[in-house]
Formats: structure tokens, C-alpha cells, sequence
């Protein structure tokens, strides 16, 4: 039904959204569509990062894909552990996700486009019912973005419902 989130089939699934970088913003996308649970958190080092990927993977067992913005030795780190738990990886550049969700006047620089991703992933954490921030770094506003690009992307949102998601 055209306007609506897709009802779920099976047992429910998970994405997982990251805005690649030592200081890493993750989302968690529910397959209905709406955010779970997001957050920033920085690594001080790759090693650090490796380390840390199969523990946030664990806190998370019904996510079933990976969508990531960024690349570089850092992706590597993901896609082999996604490998081993046969996890889909999709990588999206933001030249990908950003035109889906914002203006082509709010693309104009990177700095428009992240301050404007804050307001959006604002509104995508209202619409989807999940705690309010108390600040939200460009990190996490962007994975939440390309997380809402990834519910779509897998067909678990319908279009017309994320546009109205940051309208």
C-alpha cells in the first residue's frame, strides 16, 4: 500500500548503517523501517576499531546487512567480519544517498550537507519513536541517513514513507 512502511515477513531483521572513519557513526535500522538505536564513538587507532567491530556486531544479532559509507583499510576491517557472520555489505558513497534525501541546494557544500543532515536525522528519530539526543555529532547523523537510504535501498521502506520520514 502506497504511503506505508512495509510490513515485516519472517523473523525480524536489522541493518546496520555506518559513516565510515576512526570517529564511526552507527545506526540500527529495524525492518520495518524506523531507527532502533544510534550512536558516535571514536577509536583511537584501526587496531582499536578491529577489536571493537565483532563486540557492537554481537550487541546487535538480528542485523543482517551492513550499509557503509567510506572506505580504506577501515572498510576492510567490516567487510571481513561480515564475511564471517555472512552478512550482506552494501558500501554508498555519499554522492549514492544524499540525493535521495536532500535538495540538490543542500548538497551544495559538505558543510550545507551536514548541517542539514543534524536537522534530518532529527526527524528521522521523532518519526521513528527513538530516544531524543541530547547532541548529535555529523557522524551519526549521516549513518542514520544512510541508514534510512539502506531501509529503502532493501525494499523494507517504501519511498514516498522516507521522504515523509525527514519531510
Amino acid at each position: 500500500m502506497p504511503g506505508r512502511a512495509r510490513v515485516p515477513d519472517g523473523p525480524f531483521e536489522s541493518l546496520l548503517a555506518i559513516d565510515l572513519g576512526l570517529r564511526t557513526g552507527l545506526a540500527i535500522f529495524g525492518n520495518d523501517g524506523r531507527l532502533q538505536r544510534y550512536r558516535s564513538q571514536h577509536y583511537a587507532t584501526q587496531g582499536t576499531l578491529r577489536r571493537a567491530v565483532p563486540g557492537i556486531l554481537e550487541a546487535a544479532p538480528s542485523v543482517t546487512a551492513l550499509v557503509i559509507e567510506g572506505g580504506g583499510a577501515l572498510l576492510g576491517v567490516w567487510e571481513r567480519e561480515a564475511a564471517r557472520r555472512h552478512l550482506d555489505v552494501i558500501r554508498v558513497t555519499a554522492d549514492e544517498w544524499r540525493p535521495a534525501l536532500l535538495l540538490p541546494r543542500e548538497q551544495r557544500s559538505s558543510s550545507v550537507a551536514k548541517r542539514t543532515a543534524g536537522e534530518l536525522a532529527r526527524r528521522v528519530i521523532a518519526w521513528s519513536g527513538a530516544p531524543r539526543p541530547t547532541s548529535l555529532r555529523h557522524d551519526t547523523a549521516e549513518a542514520i541517513l544512510i541508514g534510512l537510504w539502506g531501509t529503502m535501498r532493501l525494499g523494507w521502506l517504501d519511498v514516498a514513507v522516507a521522504r515523509s520520514a525527514v519531510a
